[in-house]
């Protein structure tokens, strides 16, 4: 059984003062990390004394976003090798507000995807259509193109440990909510997309999550749902009862 892994992701929001008050309530309260991966993606700023407050507990830390070089003149980035340094363990790569606002590319999203593994860094993949896309019935052949070329090049054992993330953009921060069955016809896809390009054995170790208005009232519906394995949430993810509450629902004894 693959295990469910939930992520906070807290975009550019909370203070340091107020990310530290998150962590202290939640760090200790977390389930086992053998019953669910629990992970708080936040921003730059509050990294290092996030994963220093959350030593030997089950709540893992994560990044939004990274370069893909190692080091050198680009101005305001920061690279994999100083998230590895801090102890980040989990990035977040290719999510919609990065491919639209900052114009990332399906091809730059590969080469962070490699510089992520080349540094033990687990990445978090987002795919996923517009709503002129699903409208216009072009979903999964948008989906599909995105995460193959997003896992371009990797070997089948990098392939297996990457967690992908379907946000349909339409759902993100919306409210919206895509059916439980919607998000998993779309994730049941990615699954047989991965097993067709790498393998059948990836395809069934790939771990997919779903994301878009996600919240402790719909979580259990769609992980309810045979190829969906957790959740990417952002609004929800930002109090700490809300998160406590979405990663009990991922737990699996």
């Amino acid at each position: 059984m693959r295990k469910q892994v939930i992520a906070g992701n807290w975009k550019m929001n909370k203070t340091h003062s107020e990310a530290n008050e998150f962590v202290q309530a939640t760090k200790n309260e977390v389930p086992s990390a053998s019953a669910v991966e629990s992970i708080v993606c936040a921003p730059f700023p509050f990294l290092q004394k996030m994963v220093e407050e959350t030593k030997g507990t089950s709540l893992e830390i994560g990044a939004q976003n990274m370069h893909f070089e190692e080091s050198g003149a680009f101005t305001g980035e920061v690279s994999p090798v100083m998230l590895k340094e801090l102890g980040v363990t989990y990035v977040v790569l290719g999510h919609s507000e990065r491919r639209e606002i900052f114009e990332e590319t399906d091809e730059v999203v590969n080469k962070k995807v490699h510089a992520a593994f080349n540094h033990g860094l687990t990445p978090i993949v987002c795919v996923g259509e517009t709503l002129d896309q699903r409208e216009a019935d072009q979903t999964m052949d948008h989906v599909k193109s995105q995460v193959k070329k997003a896992l371009e090049g990797l070997t089948v054992e990098q392939i297996s440990n990457t967690i992908i993330a379907y946000e349909p953009i339409w759902a993100i921060g919306t409210g919206r909510t895509a059916t439980s069955e919607q998000a998993n016809e779309v994730c049941t896809h990615i699954r047989k997309v991965v097993g067709e390009f790498a393998s059948t054995e990836a395809g069934e170790a790939v771990r997919i999550q779903y994301g878009g208005s996600v919240k402790p009232a719909n979580v259990d519906e769609l992980l309810s749902q045979s190829d969906i394995d957790g959740a990417l949430v952002g609004g929800a993810s930002l109090e700490a009862d809300s998160f406590l509450k979405l990663v009990e629902a991922g737990k699996h004894e």
